[in-house]
């Protein structure tokens, strides 16, 4: 990395008179003062490692946030049963859907924040202080006393799983190397079900009524989450700062002692680091914000086309998901009479079947392309679910077979949510990445998310099958829509670096 110091004492002349030549666009970047004019092979040096333990320990350290969502989304539904059943809760459905509803309010709002936050003051702090949050609040949780603590201590899990969206996936696709971005982020997004199937199994035992009291078990169910929250914070510490994030920021001395401790730990593991002579560097002004001026105009001027699929993208997976995960027991109850203890046996085959599809399907997000692989299994998602309904509204189906229909349609729609995810992290500016996440997570899940369950909760109070297979024809229009978007306006980003996929806002050309 070669800098030109505007205030430093390296070449003080010399950098005086290039930063008069500059263009006055050039030399004030939209974030403040110009700190630096920078020449860096880091994010060359990044995509260019084997895969090593390194990002192994970023993968477990950081993945963990799929897994304690999949966590709450699953014991939310299996225990739903549980809180109507509870002596001293004794929810309606209605209820129920709208307790759900908080905790995803409380995820949009906290991946507003936590997502602005992360843009401006590192990956690493907001990965600390979002998990803190998740764990405290959820540990909370077992010991609400009412419908509205209830709701509150729901509202601010959510907030801290939101805000981990932000932090986590921003600094997982900024130290993956290209070449493996796509398999990786799907199969991290996959996750999830890991967490849906600890869950669901954690159900089984604690809604047992011959092991726990009726308003024991789901109370003891949350604390699970923040008990693999507190065991992962430790793993974080040995996590560094994004390299990317650093050196636009003008700390380009710790991006390179960053990238370079990164090297040697994969050269002393036995791997081969090629030399970086060759490799290209990336111009930049460094800055230390991004105005929200600049992120609405790069979000709906610059990356329109892209901002349209983000949209589509995330509101239908989040629609089809929240709608049907988080009143899934109460469908298994209502309609299949299967008690609440037992809906825990139904959920985990069922999230297995959500771990399989990121899992096998991934490799195919690089080695096909992102265009072809989303568009085909969005649609694949709305066409299954469309027939799974009409087999549903057509009594054809028991709790059993309801069960292998749904394993087969989330096959598919496990790998197209993760997709979602991954288009969002990648098609925009470093600067904005975080927050650009947010954004669409905020929205999909607002628009898509917050009403999904209370609507398919009055769906499933009415106890007419017609009803709900509105609702589910609903999710499948939206996940077809959302494939012909995908197929006119999505972007082809697989084997590129991610400045190559969206120039940095601070990038200036060569001299």
């Amino acid at each position: 990395m070669s800098i030109v110091s505007i205030s430093g004492s390296r070449e003080p002349i010399s950098a005086l008179v290039r930063w008069a030549a500059m263009s006055e666009d050039e030399s004030i970047p939209a974030g403040g003062v110009a700190q630096a004019l920078i020449e860096t092979r880091v994010p060359a040096r990044l995509d260019r490692l084997p895969f090593g333990a390194f990002h192994l320990r970023v993968i477990v350290a950081l993945g963990i946030t799929w897994i304690l969502d999949g966590l709450e989304v699953t014991l939310a539904g299996s225990l739903a049963g549980a809180l109507v059943a509870s002596p001293r809760m004794r929810f309606t459905d209605w209820e129920v859907g709208l307790s759900s509803s908080f905790y995803l309010i409380g995820a949009v709002l906290g991946a507003l924040l936590f997502g602005w936050m992360t843009d401006r003051f590192g990956r690493k702090k907001l990965f600390f202080i979002t998990l803190g949050l998740y764990s405290v609040a959820t540990a909370a949780t077992a010991f609400s006393f009412g419908f509205i603590s209830f709701c509150l201590f729901r509202f601010l899990t959510g907030a801290g799983i939101g805000g981990e969206y932000s932090a986590v996936n921003s600094t997982i696709q900024e130290f993956t190397p290209a070449r493996l971005r796509g398999r990786v982020d799907i199969i991290i997004n996959g996750t999830f079900w890991i967490g849906g199937a600890i869950g669901a199994a954690a159900s089984i035992v604690l809604l047992n009524p011959a092991w726990f009291a009726p308003d024991t078990g789901w109370r003891a169910a949350f604390f699970i989450g923040a008990v693999l929250g507190l065991m992962i914070l430790g793993l974080r510490r040995f996590l560094p700062e994004s390299p990317r994030w650093l050196a636009i920021h003008g700390r380009e001395d710790e991006a390179e002692a960053t990238v370079t401790a990164i090297e040697k730990e994969l050269e002393s593991s036995g791997h081969s680091i090629s030399d970086t002579a060759t490799l290209p560097k990336l111009r930049l002004v460094s800055r230390s914000h991004t105005p929200l001026s600049e992120v609405f105009r790069t979000l709906f001027a610059t990356y329109r086309g892209r901002t349209l699929v983000g949209l589509t993208l995330m509101a239908a997976q989040a629609f089809f998901y929240n709608a049907i995960f988080f009143t899934y027991a109460l469908v298994l109850s209502t309609f299949y009479h299967v008690p609440h203890e037992k809906v825990g046996w139904y959920l985990f085959p069922f999230a297995i079947g959500n771990v399989m599809g990121p899992l096998l399907l991934g490799p195919l997000f690089d080695k096909v392309g992102r265009r072809q692989m989303i568009a085909a299994t969005y649609a694949a998602s709305g066409v299954l679910l469309a027939v799974t309904g009409w087999l549903f509204a057509a009594k054809l189906l028991d709790a059993n077979s309801q069960t292998i229909a749904w394993m087969i349609v989330f096959f598919f729609a496990s790998a197209a949510a993760s997709a979602a995810y991954l288009t969002v992290s990648e098609v925009f500016p470093v600067e904005i990445r975080a927050l650009a996440i947010a954004f669409f997570y905020a929205f999909g899940t607002g628009i898509g998310g917050v009403a999904a369950p209370a609507l398919f909760g009055a769906l499933i109070a009415t106890k007419t099958r017609e009803a709900v297979l509105i609702g589910y024809l609903l999710g499948a229009g939206l996940m077809i829509c959302a494939a012909i978007v995908e197929v006119l306006f999505g972007v082809a980003a697989e084997g590129k670096s991610l400045e190559s996929v969206a120039t940095p806002l601070s990038s200036r050309t060569a001299d």
